[in-house]
């Protein structure tokens, strides 16, 4: 079913529940804040089911999978590991980064097969 068409009937059931006596502003602008109370409400119990959604995906460690993947779950997990990785960097300079990582990344790459 379509949610506008939902949406549509809901607000005719809600046009004939108010008062007739009303003048036609009145009842226009109750119909809009009846509209804003639904759309307020869609919104919030859709972030709230995000929430659950995203409490119930536990986050852990992959252990397989590609490089990349498991170093953007790393530094999800430890942000200021990875800030102070990055301050380090950059007190070091990029000369002597470049230079370490010609050493260390052959080691690496042989204790990782």
């Amino acid at each position: 079913m379509n949610t506008s068409t939902t949406s549509a009937d809901s607000l005719k059931a809600k046009a004939a529940a108010l008062d007739p006596s009303l003048p036609e502003t009145h009842r226009a602008v109750l119909l809009r804040i009846a509209t804003q109370r639904e759309r307020l409400n869609a919104r919030r119990s859709a972030r709230a089911q995000a929430l659950a959604l995203q409490s119930q995906q536990s986050a852990h460690m992959p252990t397989s999978g590609p490089l990349s993947e498991r170093l953007v779950a790393f530094a999800r997990l430890h942000p200021m590991a990875v800030a102070a990785a990055a301050v380090a960097a950059l007190a070091v300079g990029p000369r002597r980064l470049i230079r370490w990582s010609g050493i260390v990344l052959p080691l690496v790459m042989k204790y990782r097969r």
